[in-house]
């Protein structure tokens, strides 16, 4: 299965977003973009709108860990769907099921996220499920394996992933019960708030 094997602390540096919980640390200690060709570099120049626009565009897809082809699919239907295109495209990307695992709290990251389901840990409606991009719908419920219960990752969820502050309304989640119901649709809120989705919908139109 194709996948983004770059450095997500680079990938953060060079958005100037942290990406995944370990970035933090390492935007707030080095803020110039990574590698020689940054010539020292530091962000504040806000260049072009292009520019803007295609920082936005890797920003979000490299946040949900998609691949250009993928997330280029994704926009296409959003653009071809009744409503708003950058909303959609946002909710499209919420009900992916690695990010429903994350949004629910059994991983800390999307990545740790994906991998869980890419190994196979979940049933999707009773049915096993390895594939992270599949579209989870109102009434769907993902619970983890009987099998992949018993192993150390979720006897020890509670320390590995604490649970945490609040969880979407569209997701409804039982840790002892090692569930995950979808009860609803996202909604605009429940993304990233410092996402800038119009200037995805704009690249897209050059």
């Amino acid at each position: 299965m194709a996948r983004d094997t770059q450095s997500i602390v680079k990938m953060s540096r060079r958005e100037g977003y942290a990406l995944h919980p370990k970035a933090h640390k390492a935007l707030v200690k080095r803020t110039a973009m990574p590698g020689q060709s940054a010539n020292g570099r530091y962000r504040g120049n806000k260049g072009s709108q292009y520019s803007l626009q295609l920082r936005e565009k890797q920003k979000v897809k490299r946040l949900y860990g998609l691949l250009e082809k993928q997330f280029s699919n994704l926009m296409k239907e959003a653009t071809k769907s009744q409503g708003q295109s950058g909303t959609l495209l946002l909710q499209l990307l919420e009900r992916r099921a690695d990010n429903v695992v994350y949004r629910a709290g059994f991983a800390t990251s999307r990545r740790a996220a994906r991998q869980l389901v890419t190994h196979g840990h979940f049933l999707l409606n009773g049915t096993r499920v390895d594939i992270p991009s599949i579209r989870i719908k109102p009434g769907d419920v993902l619970t983890v394996r009987p099998h992949s219960q018993q192993t150390e990752y979720f006897k020890k969820l509670d320390d590995v992933s604490p649970v945490p502050p609040s969880t979407p309304e569209w997701v409804s989640e039982n840790r002892k019960k090692f569930e995950v119901k979808v009860t609803g649709v996202p909604s605009r809120e429940d993304a990233e708030p410092d996402i800038n989705e119009q200037l995805i919908v704009e690249y897209y139109s050059r």
